[in-house]
């Protein structure tokens, strides 16, 4: 069985996805410095696939298989993503 986003909230520092086989996932926004920077209204400008999530105006995509294997922004730096 395939799992994918059903519903994508935000509070100010987390973004929340409901899955579909019932399990909600906390992520903080500062794994992805784009939604940290966005606007509120931008954030909820998303769009769901079967694999992931997507903002086209942030140019940001999210696989669920990435947050489900805990990993953030996968374009920063080394460096920072050590520290």
């Amino acid at each position: 069985m395939s799992i994918s986003a059903t519903e994508v909230r935000f509070d100010d520092s987390t973004m929340w996805v409901s899955l579909t086989d019932g399990r909600v996932l906390g992520v903080p926004l500062a794994w992805f410095p784009r939604l940290l920077a966005a606007a509120p209204s931008d954030l909820q400008r998303y769009e769901l696939s079967p694999t992931g999530i997507h903002w086209e105006g942030l140019d940001e995509d999210i696989s669920i298989a990435g947050l489900l294997a805990g990993r953030g922004d996968q374009t920063r730096p080394v460096s920072m993503a050590a520290e």
